[in-house]
């Protein structure tokens, strides 16, 4: 989601100025002020507020204005070489950029979640689902929105424009409480050769070389306090299985995506037991190859 520093660097010195420079920054105040703006305007509206044609009239120039900038500066920055992803990171802050793609992956898991496909289990050696025990909760927060939905559809019968909105805004609520569900239940623990790919929802993919485990404990913890070098992947509040790493793995933060380095990871899975078997396993195993490989030839001592 955040583009790399191979494939900026040469832009940096082409012809024109670098792609961060004076013009983008002011594009980019520019939406910073004007997307604002055009909420309050349409909040404006939405309360009945008479607000002059003229400044409607401005705002909306406004705003296709820096549309037609932005599309202008995406095709300066596509002729220079860089890919789509790259040139939308450059308009686009990394933060929204990432909140825009959670969002995009809960919808999309929750057509894989009707489909039945889940998500990255293609040649796995195991897979441990781990979405069973926040179901109950999921479901009724979902009937409770459902519920707040047709109350404010009927309250709001005699205000068409506020009711199309809050309805819509109704709507996805709904389906993003369910898409939340779907992003666990279609994206589960896997182990892959010598790699644990352990991951919550859209926002947490982390992966584990086998090798970096130190340690493998089958715990139950309800209580989980935030401490440096540690993730807790918590499904309805608690973790199952305890992972010690004797090397630390890197755990991109949600909004920044720098990178935490992580070395003890709690994680729950339905069947916890079936999870801690198959690592303490793969793990031995993977430490007795290491032990038993067999030391070079040193051919025949010389001859004195």
């Amino acid at each position: 989601m955040t583009s790399t520093g191979t494939g900026t660097a040469p832009v940096a010195g082409a012809a024109g100025g670098p792609p961060r420079g004076r013009g983008l920054r002011l594009l980019r105040g520019v939406a910073y002020a004007a997307l604002p703006a055009e909420v309050v305007l349409f909040v404006c509206l939405l309360a009945g507020v008479r607000i002059p044609g003229g400044v409607l009239l401005v705002g909306e120039l406004l705003v296709l204005g820096l549309l037609a900038a932005e599309g202008l500066v995406w095709a300066r920055l596509r002729r220079r070489g860089l890919s789509r992803r790259e040139a939308v990171a450059e308009l686009v802050p990394g933060p929204v950029l990432r909140i825009m793609g959670h969002e995009l992956g809960i919808m999309v898991s929750l057509v894989r979640w009707v489909a039945r496909r889940p998500h990255g289990v293609e040649g796995a050696d195991g897979v441990f689902p781990h979405a069973r025990d926040q179901a109950a909760l999921m479901y009724g927060f979902a009937f409770v929105c459902l519920v707040e939905t047709v109350g404010m559809s009927y309250l709001l019968a005699d205000w068409p424009l506020v009711h199309a909105v809050v309805l819509v805004l109704d709507v996805y609520t709904v389906l993003f409480v369910l898409g939340l569900h779907a992003a666990s239940a279609t994206r589960p623990h896997t182990l892959t050769g010598d790699v644990l790919r352990l991951r919550q929802a859209v926002h947490v993919d982390v992966r584990v070389p086998l090798d970096r485990i130190a340690a493998v404990r089958q715990e139950l913890l309800f209580t989980h306090e935030k401490a440096e070098g540690e993730l807790n992947l918590a499904v309805g509040s608690q973790t199952s299985v305890t992972i010690e790493l004797a090397e630390p793995v890197d755990v991109p933060r949600f909004l920044s995506g720098t990178p935490r380095p992580v070395r003890l990871i709690r994680v729950h899975a339905d069947d916890p037991r079936a999870l801690y078997r198959q690592l303490t396993r793969d793990v031995t195993q993977d430490v007795t190859r290491a032990r038993t490989v067999p030391s070079p030839s040193q051919g025949p001592p010389p001859s004195v």
